[in-house]
């Protein structure tokens, strides 16, 4: 496993019974997560008295609740009862609407977003220390291109390292997420592209265009639907994307970088795929962060490194 374990603004508390106990910066959260399905005894005190949790409705979705606001919602199930009780007599700050936090010189707002997001997914840091390697002792300039690249980490990584960044994704708001973190990094006056739009069909026209990339990065969802009905199944289309991404490949490509947050979508799967396409050799393994109350890795996707 390759665990994210370098953080000093991030920090897996614990976690039991679908939820997590998170730092972030200064605010502690509490947020769901399906692969945490044991009910170890919740001794942490962070627990009863978070700033923020995302309590998700019996009927479907879920919000955040501030323990600052002292409405603790009446569709949440057990739990709410639970944390209601648990907070009587105590005080949280309550987390506000954005702040940032740094993983070694890079700078990320991160926010209270829809279904439990925040902005940033902390295991990925382990493939930012990685990416910076890469592309600091390449010895020559390395041009990156980063799809469906939410709020920047790949493409700030890569930038700070030295390279040439184009980065791809088909939401706007990410974009300009990823625009703010690139100048809260200092990386503003980097040569980062930045464009909204859809990654299949950017591709094609950089075919076309004869352009071309020293590294590929992807974090292509598990699931989505086209504005036209057309609908992605990560375990279905991948091998396609992936082929159809080949074209832009660089004659002397340094590395392609895979991520996945799909379960039925195993490391080995993803390293077979790459080596099938793409020769040279694939290396992959889940990703972790290290959970400070036990001492073991929590599992949080996984990532295939691709190297000829």
């Amino acid at each position: 496993m390759w665990i994210s374990e370098r953080w000093v603004d991030y920090e897996l508390l614990d976690c039991s019974d679908g939820e997590r106990l998170e730092r972030w910066g200064g605010y502690t959260l509490v947020r769901p997560d399906p692969q945490v399905i044991w009910r170890t005894p919740r001794e942490h005190p962070g627990w009863g008295n978070p700033d923020a949790y995302y309590e998700r409705s019996q009927t479907g979705g879920g919000r955040w609740i501030q323990s600052a606001t002292g409405s603790m919602g009446g569709d949440g199930g057990p739990k709410t009862a639970e944390r209601s009780t648990q907070n009587r007599g105590r005080s949280a700050a309550g987390a506000p609407a954005n702040w940032r936090v740094s993983y070694n010189d890079l700078t990320f707002n991160v926010s209270l977003m829809n279904f439990k997001h925040t902005g940033l997914f902390p295991e990925q840091a382990v493939n930012w220390d990685y990416i910076t390697d890469r592309i600091s002792s390449a010895g020559r300039k390395i041009s990156v291109l980063n799809l469906f690249a939410y709020t920047g980490g790949a493409s700030l990584a890569a930038a700070a390292a030295g390279a040439d960044v184009c980065h791809v994704d088909a939401a706007r708001g990410m974009v300009a997420r990823a625009r703010e973190n690139a100048k809260a990094s200092g990386l503003d006056g980097k040569p980062i592209r930045w464009i909204v739009d859809d990654c299949a069909k950017f591709v094609q026209r950089e075919i076309n265009r004869g352009r071309k990339y020293d590294v590929l990065i992807m974090d292509p969802p598990s699931y989505g639907r086209g504005p036209a009905g057309e609908v992605w199944k990560l375990e279905d289309d991948l091998y396609a994307f992936l082929g159809l991404c080949a074209g832009v490949l660089s004659d002397e490509p340094l590395f392609v970088l895979i991520n996945s947050y799909t379960t039925g979508l195993s490391p080995s799967t993803m390293a077979y795929l790459a080596r099938s396409l793409l020769g040279g050799r694939a290396v992959a393994d889940e990703l972790g962060l290290p959970v400070a109350s036990s001492g073991v890795a929590l599992p949080c996707g996984a990532s295939c490194r691709w190297e000829r």
